[in-house]
C-alpha cells in the first residue's frame, strides 16, 4: 500500500500536520491548564492568608479545642460555596472545620514542611479519582522590631480542583478537535498536491508504455517551468532522438536485407549456368589432365558451396521480410526423419533411435522439418565425432500440450562454453582465425527459424560424457489459428 506515490504523500503530509498540531496542542495545553492552576491557586493563598491574619488575632495562647475548631470553621467561611476543608492544629490538639472529615489528602510531606518552616507551603494531590490543592501556613505574630514569632498553630486547607478539572478537560476536548480538523485539512491538502504532482508522472507512464509497445511518435505536453516541466521536456527529446535512432537503424536493416535478396536472386541465374556447366566438366574430368581435372572438381565443389549459400541466404531473407509461410500436413515424424537420412545417404552413418511406424504423428510443414534434421545431423557429421545419434521421442516440459522431442548428439570435443551462446547465430564462427567452412554458416540459424515458426525450441548443450547435443522440441497439436499466426 505505502509503495503509490499517493499514499506517501497523503500519509507524510498526515505525520507532519499530527506532529505539528499535536506539539502545539502540547505546549498551548501545558500553558493554559498551568494558568487555569496557577490562578486558582494564587487565590486560595491570598484568600487564605487574609482571612488568618484577621482571625488569628482573636484567638488566645495557648488556645483551647474548642477555639481551635471555632477558628477552623471562620477560616472555611472565606469560600461561600463551602468547598474549603479547613484543619487546624496546636502541639497535641487537632480541630477539623468538618467534623469526621479524615483530612488524607494533608500528606506528611505537608505537615514536616510547615513545621520547618513559616512560609506558606501547597501541593496538589490526587485522590478517590479527584485532584485537590492542599495549602498549608503557620500562624506567626509580627514584633514591634517586625521579627516573626511562630505561635504553633498550624491551618491546612484543601480544596477540590472541580472547576479547574472541568476547564483542563474542556481545553483537551478542544485541542483534539483541533488536531482531528488539522488533520482532514492536511489530508485534503495532500490529495490536491498528489494530484497536482501524479498527473505528470501518469501521463509519463503512459507515454512510456507507449514508447515501448513502439509508437516512437508519442511525446509530452510541457507545462510550467518547475522539474516535472524539465523532466517532460527531457523525454520529449529522448524520445525524438529514440525515433531518429530507430529510423535509422531500420532503414539500414531494410537496405541490408533487400542487399542480401537482391543478390541472392541476382547470383541464382549464374549459378544455375555454372552448375550445368561443372557437372559438364566433371565427366569429363576423367579424360583430362591431373592438373586440369583437379581445377575442374575444385571449381566444381566450390559452385555447389556457393549454391548452397546463395539458397540460404535467399531462405533467410524471406525469414526477415516476413514472408516464409507454413505448410502443415499431418505426418509420421519417425518415418520423415528416415527419409531425411536415406536422402542424403545418412542412414549408416547415424544411430537412430526412433518410435514404430504411426507411433509420433503431428501437423508439420514436412520440408521445413527436413531442413530441420538435415541441418543438425549435417552440422554433427562435419563438425563433430562419430557415432552420432539421433533420438525422437514423445515428452516436453509442458503437460497440456503433447510435443516431440528430437535429439541429436555427438561423439565430439563438443562446443566450448563460450561459444554455447552464440551457435544459432549468423555466420558466427567459433575460431575467428578459420576464415573457411564447409557449410555456409547459416545452417543453425534457418534450423532455429524454421523450429521458432512451429511454435517449438531449439537448444544446443554438451553432454557429460562428451559431444555436443541439440534437442528440439516441436509441439504435436496446435490450434489452427494459432498457426495462421505465425
Amino acid at each position: 500500500m505505502l509503495r503509490g506515490l499517493r499514499v506517501r504523500l497523503v500519509v507524510a503530509f498526515g505525520l507532519v500536520a499530527a506532529l505539528a498540531t499535536t506539539t502545539t496542542g502540547a505546549l498551548t495545553f501545558r500553558e493554559a491548564r498551568n494558568g487555569v492552576l496557577q490562578q486558582s491557586q494564587d487565590t486560595v493563598i491570598r484568600q487564605l492568608r487574609t482571612q488568618v491574619s484577621r482571625l488569628s488575632t482573636g484567638v488566645a495562647y495557648p488556645p483551647t479545642e474548642d477555639m481551635l475548631r471555632q477558628f477552623a470553621g471562620n477560616v472555611a467561611l472565606a469560600e461561600p460555596s463551602g468547598t474549603w476543608r479547613v484543619l487546624v492544629t496546636y502541639e497535641g490538639l487537632s480541630a477539623p472545620s468538618l467534623p469526621g472529615y479524615r483530612f488524607d489528602e494533608v500528606t506528611p510531606a505537608v505537615r514536616e514542611a510547615v513545621g520547618s518552616s513559616m512560609a506558606t507551603v501547597f501541593q496538589r494531590v490526587r485522590s478517590g479519582g479527584r485532584t485537590s490543592l492542599v495549602v498549608g501556613m503557620s500562624v506567626v505574630f509580627a514584633s514591634a522590631e517586625g521579627a516573626l514569632t511562630p505561635t504553633g498553630i498550624r491551618v491546612f486547607l484543601t480544596v477540590p480542583q472541580t472547576d479547574e478539572q472541568r476547564s483542563v478537560d474542556a481545553l483537551v476536548t478542544a485541542i483534539e478537535r483541533a488536531t482531528a480538523s488539522a488533520l482532514g485539512v492536511a489530508v485534503l491538502f495532500a490529495l490536491f498536491a498528489a494530484r497536482g504532482v501524479l498527473r505528470p508522472v501518469r501521463a509519463l507512464r503512459r507515454a512510456t508504455r507507449s514508447i515501448a509497445e513502439g509508437r516512437l511518435d508519442t511525446r509530452l505536453d510541457v507545462n510550467g517551468s518547475d522539474e516535472l516541466a524539465d523532466l517532460s521536456h527531457t523525454f520529449n527529446e529522448t524520445a525524438a532522438a529514440l525515433e531518429q535512432s530507430v529510423a535509422e537503424l531500420r532503414g539500414m536493416e531494410a537496405r541490408a536485407r533487400r542487399f542480401a535478396s537482391d543478390v541472392s536472386h541476382e547470383l541464382r541465374t549464374p549459378l544455375a549456368a555454372m552448375s550445368a556447366v561443372t557437372d559438364v566438366l566433371d565427366e569429363e574430368a576423367a579424360h583430362l589432365d591431373p592438373d586440369t581435372a583437379t581445377a575442374v572438381r575444385l571449381i566444381s565443389e566450390e559452385t555447389v558451396k556457393l549454391a548452397r549459400l546463395v539458397e540460404d541466404l535467399m531462405e533467410i531473407s524471406r525469414f526477415d521480410a516476413g514472408a516464409a509461410v507454413l505448410h502443415l500436413d499431418e505426418v509420421d515424424l519417425a518415418e520423415s526423419v528416415r527419409r531425411t537420412l536415406a536422402s542424403r545417404g545418412w542412414s549408416d552413418a547415424v544411430e537412430t533411435r526412433l518410435p514404430g511406424p504411426d507411433e509420433l504423428r503431428g501437423r508439420v510443414d514436412p520440408r521445413r522439418l527436413d531442413v530441420v534434421v538435415a541441418n543438425l545431423v549435417g552440422n554433427a557429421l562435419r563438425h563433430g565425432g562419430r557415432p552420432v545419434r539421433l533420438t525422437l521421442s514423445e515428452g516436453g516440459p509442458h503437460a497440456t500440450l503433447r510435443h516431440a522431442v528430437l535429439e541429436v548428439a555427438d561423439s565430439g570435443p563438443g562446443i566450448p562454453e563460450d561459444v554455447l551462446p552464440y551457435v544459432f547465430d549468423r555466420f558466427y564462427k567459433s575460431d575467428t582465425a578459420r576464415t573457411r567452412t564447409e557449410g555456409s554458416g547459416l545452417g543453425l540459424a534457418i534450423t532455429e527459424e524454421n523450429v521458432r515458426m512451429h511454435g517449438g525450441t531449439v537448444r544446443a548443450a554438451n553432454r557429460p560424457g562428451g559431444g555436443a547435443v541439440f534437442t528440439v522440441e516441436l509441439p504435436l497439436r496446435r490450434d489452427e489459428s494459432a498457426w495462421e499466426n505465425q
